[in-house]
């Protein structure tokens, strides 16, 4: 099967290629929400192939695209879900389909609108790329003991705000906060100096558990939907002044930008690459059997308004040192219950090159490194009226599968 194949025009390098096929959530000159899958430039109203019966033999209720989010189809499972999927590549490569001749179950990309796919009751933010996690250590600790004694033992992470998780194109207000300024005997209010993205991926999950279940390593991808791109919104200043002795708060709540389509997992098998050796040994509960990390390639770029984009970052998604499976099983090992549509963020996802470090504060080392821009200006962190954008796609000889991308723009704090 290739993309020459279907009687939708799809670009070259597109993202959305008939391997791929992503649900998403999105509204037109209709302005009720529904269910769609990407194709080339084209969104499939996933409302209007029901209408035709085309998913007549699946014996499910399609009233599930025309939800204002993609949790009760999730929620059909696996089984299901994959099987529109196959359905609609077959469709799209015959050219006596029925959607080929009612081709009003096309809408344009650049006429649409797109919403937040998935409604998010809970979301965990994980700290899973040992190069990230030892260049914060190396910048506020001791470099010869950067990573803190649990690292390599656990996938560490902690429960984020999910109300501010927004889908790209949502612009943010720089945040307000409390800081500590350097060598000041108190601190002050104002807006955070140091506005940063964090590189990352989400995964969203597809199935429900009870309170006090556990998921398995083996189980673990049963539960896992597909993915998003994260851009997770950090405000330093304010995030060293509280952090202690909780962590995160409200440095890292004031908004998360997620990408609007939902790439599967079955959309990514052909990704699948072996992950860092681990060690020490992990617990039992943590081990897994075969390829659980994915070759997925990351950018992160810069545009100032009205400038052109500076590509800043290039990484891999590949480098996780904890996997999916290994952060689910973790997350559910004391029976923490997990519903459809929550998500699960990656943390920041960094390389081991300096241009595959995935947050301002690592590229600019805290400060100490401005970031030169195409439009001749720097950056050590994120200046007002820029625009952040974060692009990923898998590539394996023909087959491409993409996330297209997700953007948002820092304004003005509102004071």
């Amino acid at each position: 099967m290739t993309n020459s194949m279907s009687w939708v025009s799809i670009p070259d390098n597109s993202d959305f290629s008939i391997h791929n096929l992503p649900f998403g959530i999105f509204s037109d000159s209709n302005p009720i929400k529904r269910a769609g899958i990407a194709i080339g430039d084209q969104i499939i109203d996933l409302s209007k192939v029901a209408e035709l019966g085309v998913f007549t033999g699946l014996n499910f209720d399609t009233d599930v695209f025309t939800n204002e989010v993609l949790n009760p189809f999730i929620d059909l499972g696996k089984d299901t879900t994959n099987a529109v999927r196959r359905l609609l590549q077959k469709e799209l490569i015959n050219d006596s389909s029925v959607l080929k001749e009612q081709q009003s179950v096309l809408v344009h990309q650049k006429d649409a609108e797109m919403h937040l796919p998935v409604f998010i009751r809970d979301y965990t933010d994980f700290y899973s790329s040992i190069e990230h996690a030892t260049n914060v250590g190396t910048m506020f600790r001791d470099p010869e003991n950067a990573l803190m004694p649990n690292w390599k033992h656990l996938p560490v992470g902690y429960h984020g705000r999910a109300s501010s998780i927004t889908v790209s194109g949502h612009d943010v207000h720089r945040p307000m906060g409390q800081t500590m300024p350097p060598n000041a005997e108190k601190p002050v209010y104002g807006p955070s100096k140091r506005v940063d993205f964090e590189l990352e991926m989400g995964f969203i999950i597809g199935k429900n558990t009870a309170l006090g279940t556990t998921v398995t390593t083996n189980d673990a991808e049963d539960y896992i939907f597909g993915k998003v791109l994260l851009n997770d919104w950090s405000a330093r200043d304010v995030q060293k002044w509280e952090y202690v002795p909780l962590g995160p708060f409200l440095a890292k709540s004031f908004a998360s930008h997620i990408s609007p389509w939902i790439v599967t997992m079955e959309a990514l098998e052909p990704f699948r690459v072996p992950g860092p050796k681990q060690d020490p040994e992990v617990l039992p509960y943590l081990k897994y059997n075969g390829d659980k990390n994915y070759d997925i390639h990351l950018e992160v770029a810069i545009q100032p308004e009205g400038a052109n984009e500076t590509v800043v970052c290039t990484s891999n998604f590949k480098y996780m040192y904890w996997n999916m499976t290994q952060q689910l099983a973790h997350h559910t090992m004391n029976g923490c219950n997990i519903n459809v549509g929550d998500m699960m963020a990656s943390g920041t996802i960094s390389g081991k090159s300096e241009d595959a470090y995935g947050s301002m504060l690592e590229l600019a080392w805290a400060g100490s490194k401005p970031v030169a821009l195409n439009d001749g200006s720097e950056r050590k962190f994120i200046h007002d009226n820029d625009t952040v954008i974060m692009r990923g796609y898998s590539e394996n000889g023909d087959v491409r599968v993409g996330f297209g991308e997700v953007r948002a723009k820092i304004l003005p704090a509102k004071q």
